[in-house]
């Protein structure tokens, strides 16, 4: 078993394609993780209640009824980490995904190795956020936006507001440093845990999947560079 696994994490397989869903369910098999496999909407929200998976990997495009609903419905019954998979490039398909509670997505055609990293990336944020909310809780207050990273929780001008887990993620490392900008390169190692630059399209739709739900006037862009989270009065 890989050293990045040290139990065997349940994962949920959703795609109706046999190929793709053999392909992926034999790589993360290799990996070391306990794989359940469905392949359509109705059998994913069954497979996801009996099975109480760590996380799934979703396609958008399901027979019975889609991926975005799929989505919904698992996250209603119990927040867990989503990777959609998609072969739509739209940038509105992909933040529509975004706001119904995936972490991440992967555009078809992909590499094996890049969906195991973003898996990987994504469990490994659990395991921080678990940590965290053992540790002595502390809160940030940026000009009217506070965050309790030990309860992963975020208000706005007193009003709570529901973040996915990638999005707190994302909102905490640039509130770790307020009016400083961070590079989409770091934004992608400290918060992805990747080490390469392959993926600053996910932060862009990430950001602005949390402009959204905060203010897009909180975060602003440097063309080029990065973002940062404006400090405040």
């Amino acid at each position: 078993m890989p050293e990045h696994v040290s139990v065997a994490r349940r994962i949920l397989v959703v795609e109706d394609e046999p190929i793709i869903n053999q392909a992926v369910s034999d790589r993360l098999t290799a990996e070391g993780y306990d794989v359940v496999r469905a392949w359509d909407g109705p059998g994913a929200v069954s497979s996801f209640e009996e099975t109480s998976p760590d996380l799934v990997v979703l396609d958008v495009m399901l027979p019975g009824y889609d991926g975005l609903e799929v989505c919904r419905r698992i996250q209603a019954v119990r927040p867990v980490p989503v990777l959609m998979l998609t072969a739509r490039v739209d940038e509105a398909d992909i933040l529509v995904g975004l706001g119904v509670g995936a972490d991440d997505y992967l555009t078809k055609p992909f590499r094996a190795r890049e969906l195991v990293a973003r898996v990987n990336a994504l469990l490994r944020r659990v395991e921080r956020a678990a940590e965290l909310a053992a540790s002595p809780r502390r809160t940030a207050e940026i000009g009217g936006l506070r965050l309790d990273p030990a309860a992963r929780r975020v208000w706005v001008d007193e009003a709570e507001v529901r973040l996915t887990p990638t999005e707190f993620d994302l909102l905490a490392c640039l509130a770790a440093d307020p009016g400083a900008v961070v590079t989409r390169e770091r934004l992608l190692a400290e918060v992805w845990g990747w080490s390469d630059a392959s993926g600053t399209r996910t932060v862009d739709s990430h950001v602005k999947g949390l402009r959204a739900k905060i203010g897009s006037a909180r975060i602003r862009t440097v063309h080029g560079v990065g973002y940062a989270l404006e400090a405040g009065e």
